[in-house]
């Protein structure tokens, strides 16, 4: 797909880039659904990649340090999860959860699709399919239809219904105007064209340093906020029962360090808006974070990770039945990882998400994987027990 911004003239991008350069929370939206029950479920989808081996540390592992280098993050400066994780420090409020017994995260963790494009990729979590573009609509749409409906609208606060969300529930969307901001792939293309560049390679080095230094969603929506919006929904009593909130950025080839620390903040501010808004009906609340795959176990030279495959998805909520890290952990030895370069999936993102769906709302898991999703991957480690009843 040719992405529109490849016809502007090298110095006129150079220019609009470093104007968005603070846009690292990227063009976020949030999808919303009606159904009864007293439960909240919500779906925060990471577009890009985002490195769940950063995110949720696995600081035990004799290979993480050497694998990751300078990228590696310090033990003693991350949130201590238990013997064998951390979480990563910018991930306050997700700690504070952690230790209240609000949050789990699942590691080692993948859909069923095993390249590294980011569009099919999205396209396998969200539609629930094996391949990409088999199936035309989407898991989360499929669960409103397992559930007693009150109202027939569902609303996308996105350009576009997300595809997660599409399907035969009345769904209709709206975006407030933006400026577009340059996808991590297309700056990624950029740094490799300027490398050469005796006249420019310094302006754009100093363009990607201001985006990391201002990567705190200010050129986008306010991650705080998005979470008391979708809470300001969620919170009705004749309100929505499900949401889906978008947020983009993680596609960390470069200068990595900085910019997940940034995406954290801004993912942690938004379930932090998100939990005040909604007050006591938190404890009803179930959040699934999860992303299209994960990041190369090793850092590349550019600072930064280039697409991998595991990941780690995250729950939050007062319904979640935390304090625990769920992994079936692989390791990082070079035996070890998926085609001698990336996190080895152990366990499905499809059956966390299916599990966790079917606890939330009552239902029975068997019929809601069938449902939701298309198969399981073999080899694949159960998991359940991860919302209280």
């Amino acid at each position: 797909m040719t992405d529109p911004h490849d016809h502007l003239p090298r110095r006129r991008f150079l220019r609009f880039a470093a104007l968005g350069a603070g846009a690292m929370w990227v063009a976020p939206g949030m999808a919303l659904a009606t159904v009864a029950s007293d439960r909240r479920f919500v779906f925060v989808i990471q577009r890009g990649a985002a490195d769940g081996l950063n995110i949720v540390v696995p600081h035990a592992d004799p290979h993480y340090a050497g694998l990751r280098g300078e990228l590696a993050i310090d033990p003693a400066a991350a949130i201590r999860l238990d013997g064998s994780f951390a979480l990563h420090p910018s991930l306050a409020t997700a700690g504070a959860l952690y230790g209240r017994g609000e949050a789990l995260f699942v590691h080692a963790t993948a859909s069923p699709y095993r390249e590294r494009s980011h569009f099919d990729g999205q396209n396998v979590l969200e539609t629930g399919g094996t391949q990409p573009y088999a199936l035309h609509d989407g898991w989360l749409n499929r669960l409103v239809s397992l559930l007693p409906r009150t109202r027939g609208q569902a609303i996308a606060f996105a350009p576009t219904v997300p595809p997660a969300l599409r399907g035969p529930a009345d769904v209709s969307s709206y975006a407030p105007a933006a400026l577009p901001q340059p996808t991590d792939d297309l700056l990624y293309r950029v740094t490799r064209l300027y490398q050469g560049d005796a006249q420019l390679h310094g302006l754009w080095d100093a363009a990607l340093a201001a985006r990391g230094l201002a990567g705190d969603g200010a050129g986008g929506q306010n991650p705080a906020a998005l979470g008391h919006l979708a809470a300001t929904f969620l919170a009705r009593a004749d309100g929505p029962r499900i949401a889906m909130i978008e947020t983009g950025g993680w596609d960390t080839h470069t200068g990595e360090a900085g910019r997940l620390a940034s995406q954290l903040k801004a993912l942690d501010a938004t379930v932090a808006a998100l939990k005040d808004g909604l007050g006591p009906i938190w404890a009803d609340t179930v959040v699934i974070v999860a992303t299209e795959f994960g990041r190369t176990a090793a850092a590349n030279g550019t600072g930064g990770t280039d697409h991998g495959t595991a990941s780690a998805a995250l729950l939050l909520g007062g319904a979640v039945k935390g304090g625990r890290v769920v992994a079936d952990w692989p390791g990082l030895s070079p035996a070890a990882l998926y085609e001698t370069r990336d996190l080895r999936p152990t366990t499905g993102l499809d059956q966390v998400i299916a599990t966790a769906a079917a606890e939330c709302f009552g239902l029975d898991p068997e019929r809601v994987q069938r449902t939701l999703f298309a198969a399981v991957p073999r080899g694949t480690a159960r998991v359940e027990g991860l919302v209280r009843a």
